[in-house]
């Protein structure tokens, strides 16, 4: 329903009329539509970890960052794996919505409490793997999160506003682009 409708259209209410329940009854498990962002935020930053973990381990640092940024800025496919998730879904949720679970008035709140904690610990994770690849370079925390926000938003605009942004055929642009920043950048002399 988020997806369908936005975030903004979405309610407990109009969940609870397509479930089959009342309203009071989503209350239970969230406080707001604001907490099921969240929740769902790190569900998806969960998954990607232990996706990132798996298909890293045993590889030369250099290969370990290329997997990373491609696991960070490709296009999610059905994974039978995970069965009891829609993850595509839920990667269009998060391309659309989770700067939503970040950008409000109460975030140093929600920080101290830890919602987010997922979520920097993927960027720590392959921050590190920069830093493998390049002890020297000064902005890996930078570098790492502007890969992902910057790879949602490209993601949205090839959706959505495709003028902004570049498309070439038979190439995933926006996983190409990401690959040769991160590399051209961490190359360089400080």
């Amino acid at each position: 329903m988020i997806e369908n409708l936005g975030f903004e259209s979405f309610t407990f209410r109009k969940l609870g009329k397509e479930i089959g329940s009342n309203e009071s009854s989503i209350y239970r498990y969230f406080d707001s539509k604001h907490a099921l962002l969240v929740y769902l935020f790190n569900w998806y930053w969960s998954w990607i970890e232990y996706r990132m973990y798996i298909a890293t381990l045993n590889l030369n640092p250099e290969e370990k960052l290329r997997r990373a940024i491609e696991m960070l800025t490709q296009v999610i496919e059905e994974d039978s794996a995970f069965s009891f998730v829609n993850e595509v879904l839920l990667h269009r949720i998060i391309i659309a919505e989770s700067s939503k679970a970040y950008l409000h008035k109460d975030i140093d709140e929600e920080n101290e409490k830890g919602f987010y904690k997922t979520y920097k610990r993927v960027v720590k994770r392959v921050s590190e793997m920069v830093t493998e690849v390049n002890p020297e370079y000064k902005y890996p925390n930078m570098l790492v999160s502007s890969v992902i926000e910057g790879a949602h938003n490209q993601r949205y605009f090839a959706e959505h506003l495709p003028s902004v942004t570049d498309s070439i055929d038979g190439e995933d642009a926006i996983l190409n682009f990401y690959l040769d920043m991160v590399f051209n950048l961490i190359s360089k002399k400080n």
